[in-house]
């Protein structure tokens, strides 16, 4: 080889270089068969390329960041605050944009009308349409018509009206007719009447459906009727006190077996009790004499219907008593009784109206009015029938 540098364009391939050798020779190398003797210029050629065989490294120096230097990058997705800007002399402030007042609409309410005589300062002021009071923040409460008249300083009581006195009326000239007729006959309107005061008074304790109460009440007054008419007139306080105790007895036992509150527990036992009781003692009219129960029943049928008149309170009772008594005085002429019939149909009055008031507290719903309005003055004025009969007979 010459030190001249090579000049010209080789076109040829190199001779006896194979950068590939074939599967023969790789046998041959195998068998250990001597191979080919390369030239000088490969010999030289795979010299030089062997020297760079082994551990590489870039050519450019890649300049390194120290820690010191590094600065906090955002997660992708955040964006970062602006820079505050300083404002200066010769750079004027920001102009914003005045931001508009939210519109307000208030609120619709519905006009109140005030009940005559309530005043400004009343503490309810409901809407006499509706029965609804104004507005609140935490909803319009139902006004009762017994809070408005204690609002209004008047009394919680309100009369039946002139519709139940009417049912009441009915009732009691059935008793008188079928009293006249047979103790049998007057078994029927002496039911009706009982069922009516054991849903009545639980109605009218604001108990309702009480069905269980209403049955056991209602069951205990047939039970009366039954032993009335198997023991007989002459044993009918047995009857009606032997029946009353057991179904008292009997209430009690079932209300300890409740899981109810010791509170409820009294409460439901008091009104079982009491309906219970209203309900047997209406047997009186079944054991009382035929005359005075014809009598009675007829003056609280007059009673009350003079009681439902457009008259002031005291007024409407003195009215009331005296068309007892007069009705005592034209049914007695009818029967054996005579002229004491007059306060027999008292005493039956002044029991009915007692009964009537009852019914008429604290402003009861309509169906109070149908059930304890109408059986109430006549189941109440039983025993009034009952002792003043034997005592005038």
């Amino acid at each position: 080889m010459s030190d001249q540098p090579y000049e010209g364009r080789y076109e040829g391939p190199y001779e006896g270089y194979d950068p590939y050798p074939q599967p023969q020779q790789q046998q041959q190398q195998r068998q250990g068969q001597p191979q080919q003797q390369q030239p000088p210029q490969q010999a030289e050629w795979q010299q030089h390329t062997q020297q760079w065989e082994g551990q590489t490294w870039e050519t450019q120096v890649q300049p390194s960041m120290p820690a010191a230097d590094t600065t906090y990058l955002p997660p992708q997705g955040y964006q970062a605050y602006p820079e505050p800007q300083t404002y200066g002399v010769g750079r004027p402030l920001p102009q914003e944009a005045p931001t508009p007042a939210p519109e307000w609409t208030p609120a619709y309410q519905p006009p109140v009308q005030q009940a005559p005589g309530t005043g400004t300062g009343s503490a309810v002021t409901p809407d006499t349409a509706s029965g609804y009071g104004p507005p609140t923040v935490t909803g319009n409460a139902r006004v009762t018509d017994a809070q408005r008249a204690r609002a209004e300083g008047r009394s919680p009581i309100i009369e039946p009206g002139i519709q139940p006195a009417a049912l009441t009326a009915v009732l009691g000239l059935l008793l008188s007719g079928t009293a006249a007729i047979g103790q049998y006959a007057l078994v029927v309107p002496l039911v009706l009447l009982q069922a009516v005061t054991a849903a009545g008074w639980f109605r009218l304790n604001g108990m309702w459906p009480a069905r269980q109460g209403i049955a056991l009440a209602f069951l205990g007054a047939v039970t009366a009727d039954v032993a009335l008419l198997a023991a007989g007139r002459e044993n009918a306080p047995a009857a009606i006190l032997g029946t009353l105790g057991v179904w008292v007895l009997l209430t009690l036992v079932l209300q300890l077996r409740s899981h109810a509150d010791p509170d409820t527990r009294m409460y439901g036992l008091m009104a079982t009790v009491t309906s219970a009781a209203l309900a047997i003692i209406a047997t009186g009219h079944l054991a009382a004499e035929p005359d005075a129960v014809t009598v009675g029943a007829a003056a609280v049928a007059v009673a009350i219907l003079a009681r439902a008149l457009p008259l002031p309170t005291a007024a409407s009772v003195v009215v009331a008593l005296l068309a007892a008594a007069g009705a005592g005085i034209a049914v007695g002429g009818m029967t054996d009784l005579g002229s004491k019939g007059a306060f027999l149909g008292l005493g039956a009055g002044v029991c009915a109206l007692i009964g009537h008031r009852v019914a008429s507290y604290d402003y009861p719903s309509r169906f109070v009015h149908f059930t304890a309005g109408v059986a109430l003055p006549l189941a109440a004025a039983a025993p009034a029938v009952y002792l003043l009969g034997r005592a005038l007979g």
